[in-house]
């Protein structure tokens, strides 16, 4: 079986190959954009066969799907940073439209009989009043900033996609997830960067945050992408489902839980530059229909996501691969 994964050297990309190839099964491709090849790749790159791919230009699209013929395609690839997308509107749009219509697109024209999955997003529900939560899939899409706009742009594209042609298409809307490898510019994955850094002398015992009382649903992203599989195993094509933890905590909960696996005592202070023009107090999903439908349930506890993303940056910053404020 093949299975392509676009996006392959993102977040969620890598544990998805790393998954894949724990079954065994699976043989594995993988697109990133040229020439941003993340180190952690060479562990992986004599086992999945990777592909350098602008996903916005068509032919070099239709050309690799013509090559691989993949039973299985989980579209992961997009411009996910919400700040970013603050900056660079039209930018964030293009990028996560055009790429998926062009892979779309390769599909329909090349008669290509494969499953994909659609990585949408949580952010997608935007403005939720607290008498919605739980967040169904029924609930109405208010979207905050243009990178939700891009996902909804996705999700419909999707069912479109699925409605007009008959492409096996699952769209998944993940909630926050985190884990090892996490980019630092996600608040988990800063605060633990921050630290380490503590940890090792590189930093003054001082942690800089945003929003402390934002409570969010956190996944550990090895979760996450068993749940990509799952949807395409025994998800219903056409169809879309939350993936979400089903509980949550505040963003300070989130720190408190990191500093005590470090056992250390640092001074915080709210950094207004960290801060978003428009947030949402809470954000907490119902996966209970994909659980139904899939059998899916985490199995890595918060805590031990936390454990694991710390320790990632402990040895990151221990193999001496950033200082001060270099990026890894």
């Amino acid at each position: 079986m093949k299975a392509l994964i676009t996006g392959v050297s993102g977040f969620a990309g890598s544990h998805l190959a790393e998954y894949l190839l724990s079954r065994g099964d699976v043989e594995v491709f993988g697109t990133y954009r040229s020439p941003n090849r993340p180190a952690f790749l060479d562990g992986l790159s004599e086992q999945i066969r990777l592909v350098p791919c602008e996903l916005t230009d068509a032919e070099a699209v239709l050309q690799l799907i013509r090559q691989i013929r993949p039973d299985l395609v989980f579209h992961l690839a997009a411009q996910s940073f919400v700040p970013t997308s603050l900056r660079s509107p039209a930018d964030t749009l293009v990028n996560n439209l055009v790429s998926q219509l062009n892979v779309l697109e390769a599909i329909r024209q090349t008669d290509t009989d494969c499953k994909i999955q659609i990585a949408c997003s949580s952010e997608e529900y935007g403005m939720v009043f607290p008498d919605e939560i739980p967040i169904k899939e029924s609930n109405p899409l208010r979207p905050l900033n243009p990178y939700a706009v891009s996902k909804i742009a996705q999700d419909f594209l999707g069912y479109q996609y699925y409605q007009s042609y008959g492409l096996k298409i699952v769209r998944t809307r993940a909630f926050h997830h985190t884990g090892p490898r996490r980019g630092e510019c996600y608040v988990t994955s800063n605060f633990a960067k921050q630290i380490a850094m503590i940890e090792q002398g590189l930093q003054p015992p001082r942690v800089y945050v945003g929003n402390l009382q934002a409570i969010r649903d956190f996944t550990d992203v090895r979760d996450i992408v068993r749940a990509y599989w799952l949807a395409l195993a025994l998800g219903t094509p056409g169809e879309v489902y939350n993936i979400s933890s089903g509980t949550s905590v505040t963003i300070e909960e989130m720190l408190q839980t990191l500093l005590s696996v470090a056992n250390i005592h640092v001074d915080i202070h709210v950094d207004p530059t960290r801060l978003r023009p428009s947030d949402v107090d809470i954000v907490l999903g119902d996966s209970t229909a994909f659980r139904a439908q899939t059998g899916w349930a985490p199995e890595i506890s918060f805590r031990q996501s936390m454990e694991d993303l710390l320790n990632y940056w402990r040895d990151v910053i221990s193999r001496g691969k950033i200082a001060g404020g270099e990026q890894p």
